[in-house]
């Protein structure tokens, strides 16, 4: 299934499902070229939570590590033999780093990766924030709100459920999260910086409501892009922070891991991903 590298080749993939949009192959095939690592792949295999235990056990000294998307990153907690702080901390692995020994460790470059993209961009503090959304991207974004957000973080979500769930991971991760109901979401934009973590077409209708001078959005959508509301927001004269951003700073983190080569190539890959999109 998996397959055997030449004798002086590496190997890593992204696994999932559905896979066959990701675009992560082509931010590491790019940054393996940049960085001279010619017996380097990177591939793209579907894999579910039934799947994943067989995979993993097929894989040879010549794997280096693995991204993991949906709906792996929690399924493959029982499989690893180390967790991170970071992945602990929000349940959710979406790297592993394989050892020499076979040793699988589980990280999580989500986090950070959207503490760079916000950097990147000017942000370095917020005093407050605003989430859209309660789903798995939404428990990373309250834990990179922990590393830069001063106040309180409003999340607007569907539901008691989701509300609950919400106010689990603040406390979980000190931050201070108040909810809201969806219905109320326009209030979001009043905050300096606003996440929105919902899947593609959710907030299209508050495109409307952005206000004369809002601050950051961070739309962790990158296909398509730009959103409504992404557009609206900039056409305000608003920052905005896209999922590309968030897709590219996190794979950066992990080529760092899987390769053992730092820095990675930020910009090649980028502009690789951004070609890819076009």
């Amino acid at each position: 299934m998996t397959g055997t590298a030449t004798a002086e080749g590496r190997r890593a993939a992204v696994l999932g499902s559905p896979i066959a949009h990701s675009l992560s192959p082509v931010l590491h095939r790019a940054a393996y070229r940049e960085l001279g690592l010619a017996h380097w792949s990177y591939d793209r295999f579907e894999v579910d939570e039934a799947g994943l235990p067989g995979f993993l056990a097929g894989l040879d000294a010549s794997w280096a590590g693995l991204s993991l998307t949906m709906p792996l990153k929690r399924a493959v907690f029982p499989l690893l033999d180390a967790v991170t702080e970071t992945a602990a901390s929000v349940e959710a692995v979406n790297t592993v780093v394989l050892g020499a020994d076979g040793r699988r460790t589980g990280d999580n470059t989500d986090i950070p990766g959207m503490v760079a993209a916000l950097r990147e961009r000017g942000v370095e503090k917020a005093e407050s924030a605003a989430v859209l959304g309660a789903g798995a991207t939404a428990s990373s974004a309250v834990a990179a709100l922990s590393r830069i957000c001063t106040g309180p973080v409003t999340a607007y979500v569907r539901g008691e459920a989701r509300a609950a769930e919400m106010r689990g991971w603040g406390e979980r991760l000190g931050v201070d999260i108040r909810t809201a109901p969806w219905s109320e979401a326009a209030a979001a934009f009043d905050a300096p910086l606003v996440i929105a973590t919902t899947p593609a077409g959710t907030t299209d209708a508050l495109a409307a409501s952005v206000p004369d001078r809002p601050g950051t959005l961070f739309d962790v959508l990158y296909e398509p892009w730009p959103t409504p509301l992404a557009s609206a927001w900039s056409g305000a004269g608003g920052r905005v922070v896209s999922g590309l951003d968030l897709l590219v700073h996190q794979a950066v983190l992990q080529v760092e891991l899987m390769t053992g080569r730092a820095p990675a190539p930020l910009d090649v890959m980028r502009a690789a991903g951004e070609k890819a999109l076009r």
